[in-house]
C-alpha cells in the first residue's frame, strides 16, 4: 500500500446525499417547526411593537426560520414551515418581512445582545 493510497477515495467510499425530507442532515436530525412554534411567534408579535421579519433560508442544519426583531433589538428565532409560510405570516400580522441572507440582521439585535450580554456580567452571571 502507497503513501497515497490512504488519501484516496476507493470506489466503496461514497459521500451520502442529504435527504430532501428536511430532517436528516449527517449525524443530526433536524425538527421540523411544529403548532408550538407558530404560537410563539404569534404571541410574541402581538405583545411587542416596532417589530420585523428576518426570513432565514434553509441550511445544513436548520430548516427554515423566522427571526422577529422588536423596536428595541429584542428578538426570537422559530423554525418554520416554509419562506412562503414565513412571509404570509408577517403580512397577516402586518410586519414587514426581509429575506435575512440578502440584508442581513439589524444591527439593533447586534445591540441588544451587547446590552444583554454587559449585564449578565455586571450580575456576576
Amino acid at each position: 500500500m502507497a503513501f497515497l493510497d490512504r488519501f484516496r477515495r476507493s470506489s466503496a467510499t461514497k459521500m451520502r446525499k442529504p435527504a430532501r425530507d428536511g430532517f436528516r442532515t449527517g449525524s443530526t436530525r433536524v425538527r421540523a417547526s411544529d403548532s408550538v412554534d407558530q404560537e410563539h411567534l404569534q404571541s410574541w408579535v402581538g405583545e411587542r411593537h416596532g417589530v420585523e421579519g428576518f426570513v432565514e433560508p434553509r441550511t445544513a442544519v436548520s430548516d427554515v426560520t423566522l427571526l422577529l426583531v422588536a423596536h428595541d433589538g429584542e428578538w426570537t428565532r422559530r423554525r418554520v414551515p416554509s419562506v412562503e409560510w414565513a412571509h404570509a405570516f408577517c403580512n397577516r400580522h402586518q410586519v414587514p418581512s426581509y429575506d435575512a441572507a440578502v440584508v442581513g440582521v439589524p444591527q439593533r439585535m447586534r445591540d441588544y445582545n451587547s446590552r444583554m450580554k454587559a449585564q449578565r456580567k455586571q450580575q456576576g452571571l
